[in-house]
């Protein structure tokens, strides 16, 4: 019977160091010897990051894998290829339009099952239009796929029956508009948590997702566009590629240990995959992408690292939003860097 009594505050330790009760003398100024120092006494013990039993501090998002990362990465190839699609129109390459509104429509409906999928239940979905709440990255989300999967699944059902071709212009100019906030709003959408790994990468997510999306969209429109039309879905893919690896750089080495998710783990094996995937396509792309062969698996290579990171960056975050110390320790390094920049002050 006494093996399940448990010691009261036994479970409470600091995520990055041993229980708070072998402290206790040292959060009160003692000295080692029992006495204090100065005979200084705190008016308020110093304050303590604990996390009971090791349990996450935050709650982690109740988005579900594969579900959201493939939202992510249709969402994304979706957009930059309907931008695609009206360069192709714009230019007279009828050839990359038709597979570019091909690519956009389907990414599209494909992302929009799977994000309600997700949801649960279809009805959640037209709940969130009910409201419009511009800072809010969700609203806002909900505000740009929605005419976006819209437009781009008439104009691909368009394209399809070819019928009404006005109206096949028209669809794809709309859908391209929303293209660009499509590819990139998402990104905005998990900076926008209290998710670590997401959240402190604010500033790099929206570029390493755009990147991504060129990548996927240029990628998958190089596999179904004939070479002597693909060259705006070659420029894109490279770009992005690019785009992609330096923002991603920064997100794996320039936020302390916020960062380590992304190297450990799963997430870390997927993003591993994804940058050789992504090197590889745009490295193809320039060396042999006027050649059919060469053009069709530079392509996949490209659409497969942009899905390997949006996996990746998934994981990472799920992974920072369970493990404490992602919290407790930034915590801590921004209290410190307080108190050294008030004795500082102080001292001047």
């Amino acid at each position: 019977m006494t093996e399940g009594v448990a010691t009261p505050g036994a479970g409470w330790r600091r995520a990055d160091g041993p229980g708070a009760q072998a402290r206790v003398g040292k959060r009160r100024g003692r000295r080692p010897g029992g006495g204090r120092r100065g005979g200084e006494v705190p008016m308020v013990d110093e304050a303590q990051f604990t996390s009971y039993y090791g349990r996450p501090i935050i709650k982690a998002p109740v988005w579900k894998s594969p579900d959201v990362p493939l939202y992510l990465f249709l969402g994304g190839a979706a957009g930059t290829s309907s931008i695609l699609a009206a360069l192709g129109d714009l230019s007279g390459r009828s050839k990359l339009a038709r597979s570019g509104r091909f690519v956009a429509g389907g990414g599209a409906i494909a992302s929009v099952g799977f994000l309600i999928h997700d949801l649960g239940r279809p009805e959640r979905f037209l709940h969130m239009l009910r409201v419009f709440k511009p800072t809010s990255a969700l609203s806002m989300g909900s505000y740009i796929l929605s005419p976006f999967s819209a437009a781009a699944g008439a104009t691909a059902a368009v394209e399809l029956l070819g019928w009404f071709p006005r109206l096949k212009r028209f669809g794809g100019a709309v859908s391209a508009l929303f293209g660009g906030p499509m590819a990139t709003y998402t990104a905005v959408l998990l900076a926008n948590t209290a998710v670590p790994s997401w959240h402190a990468p604010h500033e790099e997510l929206p570029f390493v997702f755009a990147g991504s999306a060129l990548a996927a969209g240029g990628g998958l429109t190089m596999v179904f566009t004939p070479v002597d039309e693909a060259g705006p879905s070659r420029k894109a893919a490279v770009a992005g590629a690019a785009v992609e690896l330096a923002a991603m750089h920064r997100v794996e080495t320039g936020h302390g240990i916020v960062s380590e998710p992304y190297h450990q783990g799963r997430a870390g094996h997927l993003l591993r995959a994804a940058k050789a995937c992504t090197v590889s396509g745009a490295g193809l792309t320039v060396l042999a992408g006027r050649n059919r062969l060469g053009q069709v698996v530079a392509g996949a290579l490209l659409a497969a690292g942009s899905l390997l990171t949006r996996f990746g960056v998934f994981d990472a975050g799920m992974v920072s939003a369970r493990d404490p110390k992602y919290t407790v320790v930034p915590q801590r390094e921004r209290l410190a860097a307080r108190e050294n920049e008030h004795a500082s002050t102080i001292t001047r």
